[in-house]
Order: structure tokens, then sequence, then C-alpha cells
């Protein structure tokens, strides 16, 4: 059975990059078939796609996140990193990673998706 673990720093001051780590076990990011994305939700909004990242470590970025993000990987450690940029308190939000199926990966809310707990992030001085 996949498992999922957010990680990160859950302070981080304006201006700076937020980097998140997602640990995968049970499965290999690596293998075919799914794809692992990250979303958000901030306070009191609905669920946002950040963007995912294919078992063949293609990236699809949203577009009100595209300039500011980047997704990485370490298949030998079975790692996930997301890198996002320039934060403003805007960006204070739950963020999860999700392994998910093809015709799931651009959804914010997958249903069929594996997620981990998610992982608090507040952007503040």
């Amino acid at each position: 059975q996949v498992q999922l673990q957010e990680s990160g720093p859950g302070l981080v001051k304006p201006s700076q990059t937020l980097s998140l780590t997602c640990t995968v076990s049970g499965a290999a990011i690596e293998g075919d078939y799914y794809y692992w994305t990250w979303i958000r939700q901030p306070p009191g909004k609905d669920l946002e796609l950040i963007g995912y990242m294919s078992s063949r470590g293609t990236t699809y970025y949203s577009p009100s996140f595209e300039s500011r993000t980047s997704m990485f990987r370490d298949p030998s450690k079975n790692q996930l990193f997301l890198q996002l940029t320039s934060v403003t308190p805007e960006d204070t939000a739950v963020y999860y990673c999700a392994r998910v199926r093809p015709d799931e990966r651009l959804s914010s809310n997958p249903q069929t998706g594996s997620w981990g707990q998610g992982t608090q992030v507040t952007v503040s001085l």
C-alpha cells in the first residue's frame, strides 16, 4: 500500500522560497502509470492544484503557479520535492502530495488518489 508523507519548514517568511518534501513508501515514484501531484488548501478556500510530475519525470505547473514553481525528485530516496519562490501570506495553506491516476492528474481534488496527511505552511514575519 502506497504511503506519502509531506514535510517542510512550517513557517516561511515573505519573499523566501518554500521547499517541501514528499517521501513515498510502498511504490516507486519512477513506476509506470501514476502521476504525482502537489495540491494545497488555503484556509477557508478550495483545494488548488499546484502541478504534477509524471513517473517519467515530466512536469506540469498550473498557470497561476508556473512562474514560481519547480518540482524535482530523487528516485534513490523515493522522494519528491516542491519549491515555491517569492512566497506571500497568500501562500499560507496545507500542502499535500498525492499519487493519482492519469485521468485525474489535472484535478484539484482527485477522488481515487492516495494522499499524504498534509503539512501546514504559514507565511509570516
